[in-house]
């Protein structure tokens, strides 16, 4: 994305407010006009003075008080309109920087997880707070300053020619430099300048990951390493960054050097003319007036492009993330079904990641309303991915989906995961109250609701042990719960969600004996009516399936009950008395 194109996409953000864009810009158009005024009527002065001694003195006060009364005029509504545009220009970025944070927040977690398996949280956090930051700048400082610079180079300079096209041209001049020698810096840098937003993003991603791993980074002593690793990637960001800046600099002294050299360029020029009767006193300090206008708007205008030469990069990633298709998109019309009666069937299923071969290879299962699959097989068989695809996290290369026989890509995606719940291996929860995290499961459920959802999943006794019971924080992840406090947690979660469909991911192989007879309590009851899929390692907790399917490879090996499979005397059978020894050694 060129630089032009960039500035015209960040205002192209304001279509919801054109009306307000437009106000602004009406208000610049006058600013602009009411500062090119100040210089003429100065010069105006000036050449009253000048031929006072040949006037009325009655004359010469009432071209004066005239002069004064128009003066005064421009004056009062350059106010104004400063303070219009102000309270609008300011109340306008901030009300939309909120929104584009909103937008990016929201279409974010509506990605699948093809994106973000490759992207940092941390990254996201820093695209996201910086991206809408310097959103608000741009927005701010071009309704604020850089709009009137430009309606002042584009029709007010024309107007100088018209008092003075001599002197006038000396000024268009200025700007063509002043023009040129800004996109030839751009060009210097601007390639620089995005390595240098790389490696910031770089600096990003590493603090997030380790203060997001800090228990590994104390226990294995990692402290200078993740240190050093943060120094080498800063020192980086200085190696590029510095050229940068210099070249900046050498454009900020030319800028200030080319006032003083304006200035005196017009003396000169004027005092010439002005010997052979072709320009007055007042024209020359007129353009002396317009002279520095346009030199401090252009010092400003300058200042902005260096510092959105910096900013690009940032937005670049901003709109990057913004413009990310998603993997699974949802097609228009897609139904919303409501609550599914539950039955679900794979379809010649096949699936792989898009760096990946084969995962899953012609994957066939039907699971009628209420029933229960248990998906065993060793890691990497593709149990998880069979789920995932599921809950449409990814979609199928081959074969297809159905709830209740509507293919799941026909189905909205808020339909969808709407009928299924899940409760992972790792219990997930975010770092609020203990209800809050309930409320995950249906934000409108009563406390009633919620408290039979905790007594039915083991829960509401060591809630009540809580200090503040219910409104408990529970930490980051839920540090200050145990693993089966969190895990029951999990389970009254999808309760009160009520789905007709159910995933349990490895729901109780990260606990204890004791505590895993308690969460398998819990977990009957959420089960109850429901269809359900258990991926399990565990042998033993599969028993009670209706039936269980065996992985191997991306395929469905073997099928049956726990006591037919055992009979086959085959790969399931394998498995069972591989654990069963693992057991008996122990």
């Amino acid at each position: 994305m060129s630089f032009l194109r960039l500035y015209g996409r960040v205002l192209a953000l304001l279509r919801a407010d054109k009306w307000v864009a437009f106000g602004l810009t009406a208000a610049a158009i006058a600013l602009a006009g009411l500062q090119f005024l100040e210089p003429v009527l100065f010069g105006r002065v000036i050449d009253l003075l000048s031929r006072a001694d040949r006037m009325q003195v009655s004359d010469v006060w009432e071209a004066a008080y005239t002069l004064l009364a128009i003066w005064a005029t421009v004056g009062l509504s350059s106010i104004g309109a400063n303070v219009a545009v102000s309270l609008l220009a300011d109340r306008m970025a901030h009300r939309n920087r909120l929104a584009m944070m909103s937008r990016y927040f929201q279409h974010v977690l509506a990605l699948p997880l093809a994106f973000h398996g490759d992207a940092q949280s941390g990254r996201l956090m820093k695209v996201m707070l910086v991206g809408s930051d310097n959103l608000f700048g741009l927005w701010l400082a071009f309704f604020r300053e850089h709009l009137i610079t430009v309606v002042s180079a584009l029709v007010l300079l024309p107007l100088t020619m018209v008092l003075n096209w001599r002197l006038g041209l000396l000024l268009i001049g200025l700007v063509v430099v002043f023009t040129g020698l800004t996109a030839f810096v751009i060009r210097k840098t601007q390639s620089a300048q995005m390595k240098v937003e790389e490696f910031h993003t770089q600096l990003a991603g590493s603090a997030q990951d380790a203060l997001s791993n800090v228990v590994v980074v104390q226990s294995f002593t990692r402290l200078n390493s993740e240190a050093k690793m943060f120094g080498d990637i800063m020192r980086q960001v200085l190696d590029h960054q510095f050229p940068v800046l210099n070249w900046w600099a050498v454009v900020n002294v030319l800028t200030r050097a080319s006032s003083t050299i304006t200035v005196i360029l017009i003396f000169i020029l004027g005092t010439m003319l002005h010997l052979q009767g072709k320009a007055s006193v007042g024209e020359i300090v007129s353009f002396m007036g317009f002279a520095t206008l346009l030199v401090s708007r252009m010092e400003g205008a300058v200042g902005f492009v260096s510092h959105m030469l910096f900013q690009a990069p940032s937005l670049r990633q901003y709109f990057h993330v913004l413009d990310t298709i998603s993997t699974v998109p949802e097609r228009p019309g897609a139904k919303d079904i409501g609550r599914a009666q539950g039955e679900v069937c794979f379809e010649g299923v096949s699936f792989a990641y898009p760096t990946s071969g084969p995962i899953l290879t012609g994957i066939d299962l039907v699971a009628k309303p209420g029933q229960t699959l248990a998906l065993v097989g060793a890691t990497g068989a593709g149990k998880t991915t069979s789920m995932q695809l599921l809950q449409r996290l990814w979609d199928p290369v081959d074969g297809r989906i159905t709830l209740d026989g509507v293919d799941l890509r026909d189905l909205r995606l808020e339909s969808l995961r709407r009928n299924i719940g899940v409760v992972f291996q790792e219990s997930m929860l975010f770092n609020r109250s203990i209800r809050d995290n309930l409320l995950v499961g249906r934000a409108d459920a009563t406390q009633e609701e919620i408290e039979r959802a905790c007594r039915m999943a083991e829960a509401h006794d060591f809630i009540l042990r809580q200090p503040e019971g219910y409104d408990t924080m529970v930490g980051e992840r839920g540090a200050t719960l145990s693993g089966g406090q969190r895990q029951r947690l999990s389970i009254a979660r999808a309760l009160l969600k009520d789905p007709p469909v159910l995933i349990l991911d490895e729901a109780t192989s990260a606990l204890d004996a004791a505590t895993e007879a308690k969460v398998a309590k819990a977990l009957r009851a959420l089960m109850a009516g429901r269809t359900t899929f258990i991926i399990a390692h565990r042998l033993s907790t599969v028993r009670d399936a209706d039936e269980i399917l065996v992985f191997d490879s991306g395929k469905i090996v073997e099928r049956g009950s726990f006591a037919d499979l055992l009979a086959m005397e085959g790969r399931f059978a394998d498995l069972v008395r591989t654990q069963l020894m693992g057991v008996a050694s122990d």
